[in-house]
């Protein structure tokens, strides 16, 4: 048991010291209330399954969020100004989204793909320290195929997005049901640490599953427009 456990801990270690940040993931997963991972669950799946009414305002919103969070980094290094400077942020690249939607959408597309064959990538357990190799083809793929089909750009990065809300919802959930056991389990834990495969397939599916869906209701839409 204590060799089963210590072989756990360094596996749980060598993984938080890889280019994956595991560590980060699931630190921002398990710090999920119920009443949050159920509010992630039920907007990823109007995210999965419906975002291709509402991508416009949830581009908006992506950028709008980069560019807070790198507005508050730039203005924490003049005089304490974070909060200006996310303001900043939020609002400059919320407002560079509208007229350059296409461009954004295209973007976020190219994010998406990269995402994918980096889970790919991570699943297979190829070597990680070339991972970023397996993203960057995905990056250029999904840049090159958002460009030449649009459709499929917003289709991908809405159920990418609403993927990885509904699993990050579904794993703190399945977390804290663990937690109250008797005694308490870590099989999810162990799952997201130890097996390569785990997570990327949870955020695969659901993504695959989007799209399919998504396809079949925007060519059943007469007015959907881009």
């Amino acid at each position: 048991m204590v060799l089963a456990s210590a072989a756990g801990a360094s596996a749980e270690a060598a993984a938080g010291q890889g280019i994956v940040p595991l560590d980060e993931i699931w630190g921002q997963i398990i710090a999920l209330s119920w009443l949050q991972a159920v509010i992630a669950v039920s907007f990823g799946a109007v995210y999965l399954f419906y975002g291709w009414r509402i991508f416009k305002i949830l581009v908006i919103i992506c950028f709008a969020l980069v560019g807070m969070f790198a507005g508050m980094k730039i203005g924490a290094q003049y005089n304490n100004m974070e909060i200006w400077g996310g303001v900043a942020g939020l609002v400059l690249m919320g407002a560079v989204a509208v007229p350059l939607m296409r461009w954004a959408v295209s973007i976020l597309g190219a994010i998406a793909g990269g995402t994918l064959t980096a889970a790919i990538w991570y699943a297979f357990e190829l070597p990680e320290k070339y991972i970023l190799a397996g993203a960057i083809i995905g990056i250029i793929a999904g840049g090159m195929i958002s460009f030449i089909v649009f459709r499929i750009a917003v289709m991908l990065f809405t159920s990418m997005g609403g993927s990885a809300l509904i699993v990050s919802g579904m794993l703190a959930l399945l977390y804290r049901y663990e937690s109250i056991q008797t005694p308490p389990t870590e099989r999810i834990k162990d799952l997201f640490y130890n097996q390569n495969w785990f997570l990327p397939v949870l955020l695969l599916m659901p993504t695959v599953a989007g799209i399919i869906i998504q396809n079949k209701f925007i060519k059943g839409s007469r007015d959907w427009s881009v």
